[in-house]
């Protein structure tokens, strides 16, 4: 039972950093990539695929959690949480980047990893679908920061707009160019 772990939304300046996890289906499927290398429109695809063949989870932390225990620590607790809401327990748990969670699980970082193991595609995936989901939702509830488009990333629309408009709840008030607007 290996499951394969990734993250999107560690850079941006506003929204949930989100993890998934996920264990393939047997015969796994074609055309898993790193995330950031589909077009949207196959990642759609392969996430409805993923989530109608495979076991499953999202585990996400919200702003202010990002902002208590900083950026590096939300992100370790999402995996923790994508993995625990599995409800399983796995043999083995491989994560993408160059760092793990302090866990319970026997795991190993693999480094370029959404693009060498199709578990960790697929939790790729799995995540910055969800992610974007919740940033075009939010895009809705705070128009003018353009976060259909940019997901949150400080894009120059999304620095004027926070400039302009100033911060909402859903920015991060711990990184940089949040808290500096915040201190004028």
């Amino acid at each position: 039972m290996i499951v394969g772990v990734d993250e999107a939304g560690r850079g941006p300046l506003a929204g949930p950093v989100v993890a998934a996890a996920v264990v393939l289906c047997d015969g796994g499927i074609e055309g898993l990539d790193d995330s950031k290398k589909l077009s949207p429109k196959r990642r759609a695809v392969l996430e409805e695929q993923i989530k109608a063949t495979c076991r499953w989870a999202v585990g996400l932390c919200d702003v202010e959690e990002i902002d208590q225990i900083n950026i590096l620590q939300a992100t370790m607790l999402a995996m923790t949480r994508a993995v625990d809401a599995l409800g399983i327990e796995p043999s083995n748990v491989l994560v993408d980047g160059n760092r793990l969670p302090k866990w319970r699980y026997p795991a190993k970082f693999v480094i370029g990893g959404d693009a060498i193991h199709p578990c960790i595609s697929a939790a790729s995936i799995i995540a910055k679908e969800h992610r974007d989901r919740l940033m075009v939702a939010a895009d809705a509830q705070y128009p003018g920061y353009s976060w259909a488009s940019n997901k949150g990333y400080g894009s120059a629309a999304h620095m004027a707009a926070l400039r302009e408009l100033g911060p909402t709840p859903l920015h991060r008030k711990s990184f940089a160019p949040v808290a500096q607007l915040i201190l004028v």
